[in-house]
């Protein structure tokens, strides 16, 4: 693999595990200094820096809950303290839907902590970023499949990642001047310790075989199209949604 990312620096939320651990890793084997956010997740985002540089690549962690206005602002004046810059941000924290909560059920503390850590921290964060990136940064944010559902229990969930789409559309004209690119990837479902925690026993393994590619993604899968989204030959590519979902979506 050519370290294409050589002598970036690139923060990615949520990294501990799951997606986030996978884009953080991919990164890394690209050569870019990985910053590896976490909230809850120190033991895993720790080792996950350990093996980067087991494999002769940077990494370090920083901790903040980005769902927090306060913690965010602290984050960002650790990460001025530390590097000179950022170049790569990737905004992968997320929460899913807890209990598939519909219309009538959904309580204001629910739809605020989807859109406090999905939607509000996720604006704050690229706007902290933003302000430290150079011209020709990349920003990217993982929104999800769900934005195209129609179906019971997802409204809160989809609407903040609707959220996420028309922001990466909007900052893409922005930013332009500054020819920082911001795309978004939609995952389909994904075999990661959140979705499992949050569907029904065995979802995964009955979902699988309806995927026109036959079988759920893996977090390998969408670090893949965001390495590409963060390197130099997505150049021309800016304000897009790409969705990585083995053609069902």
């Amino acid at each position: 693999m050519t370290r294409r990312l050589e002598g970036k620096i690139a923060l990615v939320t949520g990294a501990g595990r799951g997606i986030g651990r996978a884009i953080a890793a991919r990164l890394a084997a690209d050569g870019a200094e990985v910053i590896i956010n976490y909230s809850r997740s120190a033991a895993q985002a720790e080792a996950l820096a350990a093996d980067i540089a087991a494999a002769g690549g940077k990494a370090s962690t920083v901790a903040a809950d980005v769902s927090d206005l306060a913690q965010i602002g602290a984050l960002f004046e650790t990460l001025k303290a530390r590097h000179p810059r950022l170049d790569i941000v990737v905004n992968n924290a997320g929460r899913g839907s807890d209990g598939m909560p519909t219309l009538e059920t959904t309580t204001p503390e629910a739809f605020e902590k989807m859109f406090a850590l999905n939607t509000r921290g996720l604006f704050f964060v690229t706007q902290g970023a933003a302000r430290m990136m150079p011209d020709g940064g990349r920003i990217i944010s993982l929104s999800s499949t769900v934005t195209l559902a129609r179906m019971g229990g997802l409204s809160v969930y989809a609407g903040s990642k609707a959220a996420v789409e028309a922001f990466t559309r909007i900052w893409a004209a922005e930013l332009a001047p500054r020819r920082i690119t911001v795309n978004a990837v939609s995952p389909g479902i994904v075999d990661t310790d959140l979705i499992r925690d949050n569907m029904p026993p065995g979802t995964i393994e009955r979902y699988g075989p309806t995927i026109p590619l036959g079988r759920v993604g893996q977090p390998g899968d969408i670090a893949d199209v965001v390495a590409f989204l963060a390197g130099d030959d997505a150049r021309w590519i800016t304000g897009q949604n790409l969705v990585a979902a083995g053609g069902s979506a």
